[in-house]
């Protein structure tokens, strides 16, 4: 990660006006999945987050939006000290740099996902007037990226009409079974490394600029079925189905758990599909390649779900056949 020197000299300046003279040069904090990326600075011993993000690139905008409904609601997003949108630059409370994923163990997951959930409840009852509707348009286009980026370009597939008509015929099930159920505030990327370790062991949520209304299993399962790391199936259930219960209770849903267990697997499904196409198209577009290693997770977790629906079974057992021969391109595409 690095910028240019009139970028780095610009971040500076911004924060220096804001923090005033510098411990030391702006150090790279983090990057993630987007142009954005995050410098720590200090002034005084005090330290703080520049977000960089070039506005070529990226809208501060909606963080600076969403961050401040997220601290409304009495959630841990990063208080932001200053903004300058002309330059794509926030300055933000420092958060540190222990994510949850690493702090995830057998003895430890239980804690950890209870105050996960408990913020997941908190943050679907967060103001959602103006977000844009995770509608079908947007639950197709994000699926279209399975077939371009990971079929096509990855996995460097020739696709015939048949498959493209099986292809469309899961996303309309998968849109179908995310448009009924009861919309609330999507986060839309809430899992371990989306969720900061803070110092009281509460948990500091980030990367959340793109949240809209949408289906109240997404976060859920972007969580419980983290890209990142995997649990055993029947405790990602009774997760799940704690979930259920406390949304119930606090009115944001009135399902029994097989509807339930249904919506969380077939919301988990639309994710993965997208995830397949983001990774690729990391790797391909902008050169990030270390997500290639993620791919045979997310990959087992989308034919689990097509083993287990009998709706699903056709499109799962022509996946797996495709994917088959060309298991040894998911990590290592040459």
């Amino acid at each position: 990660m690095s910028l240019s020197a009139e970028r780095l000299r610009a971040l500076t300046a911004f924060a220096t006006t804001h923090l005033g003279a510098l411990d030391y040069a702006p150090t790279a904090a983090s990057s993630d999945a987007s142009f954005r990326s995050y410098w720590r600075v200090a002034s005084g011993g005090r330290s703080a987050i520049v977000m960089n993000a070039p506005p070529d690139k990226e809208d501060t905008r909606p963080f600076v939006d969403i961050a401040e409904r997220l601290l409304g609601a009495g959630l841990r997003a990063p208080r932001i000290a200053a903004v300058d949108a002309a330059q794509g630059f926030l300055l933000l409370e420092d958060f540190g740099s222990a994510t949850l994923l690493p702090a995830l163990t057998e003895t430890s997951v239980d804690q950890h996902y209870g105050t996960a959930l408990d913020d997941l409840l908190r943050m679907q009852r967060t103001d959602t007037r103006s977000l844009p509707n995770y509608d079908s348009a947007l639950l197709v286009a994000e699926m279209e990226l399975f077939e371009t980026w990971f079929l096509r370009r990855h996995l460097g597939l020739e696709l015939s009409c048949d498959d493209t008509d099986r292809i469309e015929a899961c996303m309309s099930r998968l849109v179908a079974s995310a448009l009924e159920q009861p919309q609330v505030f999507v986060h839309r990327d809430y899992h371990s490394r989306n969720l900061m370790l803070l110092d009281d062991n509460a948990l500091g949520v980030i990367d959340f600029q793109d949240a809209v209304l949408g289906p109240i299993t997404y976060d859920l399962v972007s969580l419980l079925k983290d890209c990142y790391i995997q649990w055993p199936l029947p405790r990602v259930y009774g997760w799940a189905e704690s979930f259920r219960q406390n949304a119930m209770a606090a009115g944001l849903v009135a399902v029994g758990p097989t509807r339930w267990r249904r919506w969380f697997d077939w919301m988990g499904l639309q994710r993965h599909l997208k995830v397949l196409g983001i990774f690729a198209r990391l790797h391909y577009r902008d050169g990030k390649s270390g997500y290639l290693s993620d791919l045979p997770l997310v990959l087992d977790y989308t034919l689990g779900v097509c083993e287990r629906y009998g709706e699903l079974a056709d499109f799962g057992q022509w996946l797996e056949t495709l994917t088959a021969a060309a298991r040894s391109r998911l990590t290592d595409p040459g």
